[in-house]
């Protein structure tokens, strides 16, 4: 018995990459798969079903169960059609993993307008679209986990990537307020934050070197834990991995500083004289 017996799974941009790696092992965990892939270029560009199916061979090939999907998560009528796959073919929709993305990457002042908005159709409006159509089967059957894409880029940030950054950042915001609206109905909501040797990031000068070290294969078992009965109740959280490294983001405020006269209302010169003991802790 696989940690997914039994359990119907989407993961969407599973044609490559921390996909693939997820729908094999969720397949060997024992879920009947979706793989959605619009088979497009890194950029989104184009479209073909050869990624997905490839996918859903090697799964049926190793003895497992999985259908092809290749609808656009941007799109409403996209995301409610792979949703529906896995009900129609499963019967039902335990776990989603919001793994689709592209990249368009240009500095701030160079960056145009239709570059920042296709990065984020995909990245932040796709994970909104298939949030909302699986968790309306998974508050049906009163039960289902959802596990969504952030980066390091979207919380901390990173030179050149002010589309692909905003959108993980906002990934991150919408995994938290989901998880605290959809926990009433026994659906938990959480992120990965991974560093990983894929198609997205093949050509960065760091993943020549490390290359084995951060592999697809070493993010997958993250989605595993989140997406299976081991997550327990856990619920936004986000898990960041780097090969064999494992740890959580979280947001931290400082311990702060009261003002305790004048109404309690700072003068801007007064920031600046105890901006160390307002930043401190």
């Amino acid at each position: 018995m696989g940690l997914l017996s039994g359990k119907s799974a989407v993961i969407t941009g599973a044609g490559n990459g921390i996909g693939r790696a997820t729908a094999l092992l969720f397949a060997r965990e024992g879920a009947s798969v979706v793989v959605n892939d619009l088979g497009g270029s890194r950029a989104g560009e184009g479209g073909t079903a050869n990624a997905a199916d490839a996918v859903v061979a090697e799964i049926r090939a190793a003895g497992g169960t999985a259908i092809p999907s290749y609808d656009s998560v941007s799109t409403p009528e996209g995301a409610r059609a792979i949703v529906e796959a896995a009900v129609k073919a499963h019967g039902k929709l335990d776990v989603l993993v919001n793994n689709a993305g592209i990249l368009r990457d240009k500095t701030l002042l160079k960056m145009e307008l239709a570059q920042w908005d296709a990065v984020l159709e995909v990245h932040l409006k796709g994970t909104f679209l298939c949030i909302q159509a699986a968790a309306a089967h998974m508050k049906e059957q009163g039960s289902g986990r959802i596990v969504n894409t952030t980066s390091v880029s979207g919380l901390l940030g990173n030179f050149g990537q002010a589309n692909y950054s905003a959108a993980k950042a906002g990934i991150y915001g919408l995994t938290r307020t989901a998880s605290i609206e959809l926990q009433r109905y026994g659906i938990t909501v959480n992120a990965v934050a991974p560093i990983a040797k894929t198609r997205m990031t093949e050509d960065l000068p760091m993943m020549a070197k490390i290359a084995d070290t951060l592999s697809p294969e070493h993010v997958a078992p993250a989605h595993l834990f989140l997406g299976s009965d081991l997550c327990g109740e856990r619920t936004g959280i986000v898990l960041a991995v780097a090969g064999a490294r494992m740890s959580i983001y979280k947001v931290v405020e400082s311990s702060g500083q009261f003002k305790e006269v004048d109404g309690g209302v700072w003068t801007a010169a007064e920031i600046e004289q105890h901006f160390d003991a307002i930043a401190k802790g």
